[in-house]
């Protein structure tokens, strides 16, 4: 019989609920921190660490059998993949809007606040500016796609399923998803103080919870992780733009 865990493992977990709340807890907390420290210091640097230790998970975890369930494996409808990166960008584009509507360029829009994080001076020449914007979305698209949708879409995802069945596996791993991202924004360090803004992080985190059903869609139609990964990284290249250009310019 295949088995998704290796047997080192096998010796303290089944590949359960269990095992995908341990792994939430483990990781997804000090990420947290991580997070609400870079907003502090200016600097998120260190939430590599937390990204680099999602996207190792399922390598250090499971078997071949495992990653193939959690969908590391090649795209059986590969039109998906441009339909996954559509569904990002379009959404990314959706939530500045909303944000602008509402909040236009105070720090309680979300990606004006998320943006303050970019040294992106008002004198900065247009051929720095698309320097910049290329290493950052390189990085936004790289990073915490590959790390968070192993992670989230992929092992703690399919160890929920086992127990509870894809539709609920999927709103878990949403919820959590989006509770994480309370990190980036709703906690805001702002004139030297932290402070909560409620109804902007409503509003955030009911979009980090929607978008992140979209990847798991994208995942279950392309067949791959990779249909998830292309719709996140479609997300954070909107958001990236959006922050260097509409609102840094």
């Amino acid at each position: 019989m295949e088995i998704e865990l290796k047997p080192f493992w096998l010796k303290y977990f089944k590949f359960d609920w269990k095992f995908g709340l341990v792994l939430l807890l483990a990781i997804s907390i000090p990420r947290f921190i991580l997070v609400l420290h870079g907003n502090f210091i200016g600097s998120m640097q260190f939430v590599g660490i937390a990204m680099l230790s999602m996207a190792a998970a399922p390598f250090v975890f499971l078997t071949k059998f495992g990653r193939r369930k959690i969908s590391i494996k090649k795209p059986a409808r590969i039109y998906w993949l441009m339909i996954a990166f559509i569904i990002g960008a379009g959404f990314s584009m959706f939530l500045y809007f909303i944000g602008d509507a509402l909040y236009g360029q105070s720090y309680e829009n979300w990606y004006t606040y998320i943006g303050a994080s970019y040294p992106i001076s008002p004198d900065i020449d247009e051929n720095t500016r698309l320097i910049m914007f290329g290493v950052s979305a390189f990085i936004a698209m790289t990073f915490s796609p590959i790390g968070e949708e192993l992670f989230f879409r992929g092992i703690v995802h399919s160890s929920f399923a086992n127990s509870l069945g894809d539709r609920k596996a999927s709103l878990i791993d949403s919820a959590a998803f989006a509770i994480v991202h309370i990190s980036h924004f709703g906690f805001v360090y702002h004139q030297q103080q932290w402070e909560f803004l409620l109804l902007p992080t409503l509003i955030w985190v009911l979009s980090m919870f929607l978008v992140s059903i979209l990847f798991y869609v994208c995942r279950k139609a392309s067949g791959s992780i990779l249909g998830a990964i292309i719709c996140h990284a479609a997300f954070n290249l909107g958001m990236t733009y959006l922050i260097f250009y509409p609102l840094g310019g």
